[in-house]
């Protein structure tokens, strides 16, 4: 038996809700390990705040990958589990020797656009199927993006200048 027997969905349905957290697999994978290179690189007068919430960021993607891995084999799929295959399909590109809080912030705030967007088409997709746990899912991750993108957007919005 299958887990799909017993939860009740669509195997086809399923399937394109597995290629869409496939996709979205990949490119958490590619911003925690950019997070990470924030976290050990960021210098300057931001330091103490951004080390600390960049090392938040890391372990929440940690979190949101394993999550994301879990919900494709609860739906009949394999996640997949190379940095190169990842790589081959991450919308979210590799970023290096970043030091500067305006660029890292500009990249992280880049990223949490194209995470919304993709999750948004995830949550319709998965809704289509029947599939309210990943809906449920998106719905979470959503609501807890949209908060973060609007205090990173405040924090990185005055210069205290007069």
């Amino acid at each position: 038996m299958k887990t799909l027997d017993y939860i009740h969905l669509d195997a086809v349905a399923a399937g394109k809700v597995v290629e869409a957290l496939q996709q979205l697999l990949a490119d958490y994978q590619v911003f925690y390990t950019n997070l990470r290179g924030f976290h050990w690189n960021i210098k300057g007068h931001g330091f103490f705040v951004l080390h600390s919430k960049f090392e938040d960021m890391y372990n929440d993607a940690a979190e949101k990958v394993d999550e994301l891995a879990e919900r494709i084999l609860m739906l009949g799929g394999v996640p997949v589990n190379k940095f190169s295959e990842y790589l081959k399909v991450a919308k979210v590109k590799e970023v290096s020797d970043v030091s500067c809080a305006d660029e890292a912030l500009e990249n992280i705030l880049n990223t949490y656009g194209q995470f919304i967007a993709e999750e948004r088409k995830l949550l319709s997709l998965a809704s289509e199927s029947g599939d309210e746990a990943t809906v449920a899912l998106m719905s979470d991750y959503l609501k807890e993006q949209e908060k973060l993108v609007w205090m990173l957007v405040a924090y990185s919005s005055c210069d205290c200048k007069k």
